[in-house]
């Protein structure tokens, strides 16, 4: 198991395993149609490549045997809530396919995002989570982020509620 860097070489990559792993996690939360819906517009290639290219984003890839099998994702925080300043940082995306799961590997991603993040300033860090993925509030809790607000995520009709997480950067 490894983890690297990810490059904008690897942005269908990173599309492809954001859509397998969103699928895998929370698909069956949604009828069908509107998964679809959410899936047609939530993970544009270019906007992919551009972000990894612009340097203000940046990614992690997991790989078992030369196979992406979970990824995170970090960068300018995009959050809706009234104390996001500019040059804030976010952790938008951890996953880890289920069989992968359970082994430190997520802690190991959410450990190289973190550094990244930490490492481009004194300023706050976000996170966005389901209102009911406990286990990722716990694990969050864990690591000194605290529930600051709530906002809707929309999956086609379906909204669903998410919780705002933040924490100051600490000085590595």
């Amino acid at each position: 198991m490894s983890i690297r860097r990810a490059t904008a070489e690897d942005a269908a990559l990173l599309c492809s395993l954001a859509e397998r792993t969103f699928v895998e996690t929370f698909g069956h939360l949604y009828p069908p149609e509107d998964l679809a819906d959410y899936l047609a517009g939530a993970y544009p290639l270019e906007l992919q490549r551009q972000q990894l290219e612009s340097g203000d984003y940046a990614a992690w890839l997991l790989e078992v045997e030369g196979e992406a099998v979970g990824f995170a994702f970090a960068g300018p925080c995009g959050l809706p809530h009234a104390d996001v300043r500019p040059g804030d940082g976010e952790l938008k995306r951890l996953y880890v396919l289920r069989a992968h799961q359970n082994g430190g590997s997520g802690g190991r991603l959410f450990a190289e995002a973190l550094q990244w993040l930490e490492s481009r300033g004194d300023r706050m860090l976000w996170i966005g989570v389901w209102s009911e993925n406990l286990g990722a509030q716990r694990f969050y809790a864990r690591h000194g982020f605290e529930q600051v607000g709530t906002y809707e995520f929309p999956v086609g009709r379906v909204r669903d509620r998410e919780f705002i997480l933040c924490r100051p950067a600490q000085k590595p």
